[in-house]
């Protein structure tokens, strides 16, 4: 019978008993009492079939399968000990590994050139994947396809991980010389001039048409499109006003805002009181601990969370 056939306290126990020659000792390494270390020897015994230590004179001396044991033993509690020791993270430029994020095409495109840059200088065997929000991510994440989803995170499921990154308001998007861009906004002028909206699921309507409603207007949704880029866009070539991610007032720039910016769009407040936009990240809780998924996170931090925010 080999050492396989014990359990890890039986091992960990032989181990301190062949190593101290003593139960009184080994009790005192393991933190437990002789009487106990006793009763543990005696099954020791039982379970090898051996006496393992006996009297001889005042001390205690190993029987020749003991000897024989005396490696075997401690191999095993130095292999136990290395599996139950934490890994203590990970060397980014050992990382060879595809990470698969699931995010709107705006995340994706402020994510991609910043989380690439870092992997570069850090991690340059890592690739990205990004693929296109569904209308539930939680079964992506849960069955592994997906190892981050990055966004408005509000359909997740009971274990899903959860961390808010940056908060954002909406503005109006318009292209330079847009006649919304000259004078005041008002909730008015807002609701006169034609939109196009942005929505997964092809709905026409938001937050800001129940607040123009308070106020007993109503808008025109010329357009409806998946993706704030191609609405981005739509309004950049004519008059149309798209819906914008930006930072709250006061707080350094996001990068979601550099799409507007590269369109050349202007961003005017919107004069009515919507709510705010918490962009997040959910990960499964299987990935928590793992040092290459800590890694990623953690570059998404430092790409998306505006500078001077706390981590």
């Amino acid at each position: 019978m080999t050492l396989v056939n014990l359990d890890a306290n039986l091992a960990v126990a032989l181990d301190a008993l062949l190593t101290e020659q003593s139960v009184t000792r080994a009790a005192e390494r393991l933190r437990t009492s002789p009487a106990a270390m006793s009763r543990t020897l005696a099954r020791l015994r039982r379970v090898l079939q051996d006496p393992l230590l006996v009297r001889a004179g005042q001390t205690m001396v190993p029987t020749p399968r003991a000897e024989a044991l005396r490696d075997e033993a401690a191999a095993v509690v130095r292999a136990l000990a290395a599996l139950l020791t934490p890994s203590g993270g990970v060397d980014p430029a050992a990382l060879r590994r595809t990470f698969t994020v699931q995010t709107s095409d705006l995340v994706g495109a402020a994510l991609a050139p910043g989380l690439l840059a870092l992997a570069r200088r850090q991690a340059p065997g890592v690739s990205l994947r990004v693929l296109a929000e569904e209308w539930e991510a939680g079964p992506a994440l849960r069955e592994g396809r997906v190892d981050l989803e990055i966004g408005a995170i509000d359909h997740v499921d009971p274990e899903t991980r959860v961390e808010e990154l940056v908060t954002l308001r909406m503005a109006a998007g318009v292209r330079a010389g847009h006649p919304l861009a000259e004078g005041t906004v008002t909730p008015a002028r807002l609701a006169a001039a034609e939109h196009v909206a942005v929505s997964r699921r092809g709905r026409f309507t938001g937050p800001v048409d129940a607040a123009l409603a308070d106020r007993g207007l109503g808008r025109r949704v010329n357009a409806v499109l998946p993706g704030h880029l191609a609405a981005m866009a739509l309004a950049a070539a004519g008059d149309m006003v798209c819906l914008v991610p930006t930072s709250l007032p006061g707080e350094p720039p996001s990068p979601l805002g550099d799409a507007a910016r590269a369109l050349g769009l202007w961003l005017l407040e919107i004069p009515l009181p919507l709510p705010p936009l918490t962009i997040g990240m959910a990960w499964h809780p299987r990935h928590t601990a793992d040092g290459a998924h800590q890694w990623l996170r953690d570059a998404v931090r430092q790409v998306l969370r505006p500078a001077g925010q706390p981590v």
